[in-house]
């Protein structure tokens, strides 16, 4: 099995990766966990999913590739600019709504439908608002993490942060938890009440 050879990329993940490089943008989301999120995502039909951290769109790209038409996703991102370019690759999918703010501040007012999966890739929902995000999640749906292997890019003293996350997570009884020591490390979690 080669895992490296993906036949079913989302059709705009190629112009998106160009487009991260011409930007220099370095916080993409890795392959592998798009096509793990393109999956998951598929196991939910007329699902409604979040995902926490737009960036320039990458994982939104593989998420939606994995939505029915029936399917609605939010991602909120707190950088305008990040935000603004990807709605020029997704601003005709009426299924997808783009919010720019601040995650922290939009989970604490979000009072609409819960979610079938929660892709947390920004610090709130991940290292803060955590009850919150999972107080959001429908039972049965999916709570996702990445970067939980050390990373390059990892500021002094992260490494301590995630360490504390993950116990947090461990220790948790309305969840149940795998955690992979794969791509960038991920934690895929399931809610159980």
């Amino acid at each position: 099995m080669d895992q490296a050879q993906i036949l079913d990329a989302p059709s705009k993940y190629t112009a998106l990766v160009a487009k991260s490089r011409e930007m220099g943008f370095s916080m993409c989301s890795d392959m592998y966990v798009g096509t793990l999120l393109k999956t998951l995502v598929a196991s939910k039909p007329k699902g409604n999913f979040l995902e926490l951290g737009t960036g320039i769109g990458l994982s939104l790209s593989w998420m939606i590739k994995g939505m029915d038409g029936d399917s609605h996703s939010t991602s909120v991102d707190n950088d305008s600019e990040l935000v603004q370019i990807a709605s020029t690759f997704f601003k005709e999918d009426s299924r997808v709504k783009l919010i720019c703010a601040d995650a922290g501040e939009w989970l604490e007012s979000y009072e609409g439908k819960p979610f079938d999966l929660i892709f947390a890739d920004a610090w709130p929902g991940k290292y803060s608002h955590l009850d919150g995000t999972l107080a959001l999640l429908k039972v049965g749906g999916f709570y996702i993490i990445d970067d939980m292997i050390r990373q390059p890019n990892w500021p002094a003293g992260h490494e301590e942060k995630a360490k504390e996350l993950i116990q947090e997570l461990e220790r948790r009884e309305d969840i149940t938890i795998t955690k992979m020591n794969w791509s960038t490390g991920l934690i895929v979690a399931v809610k159980l009440k």
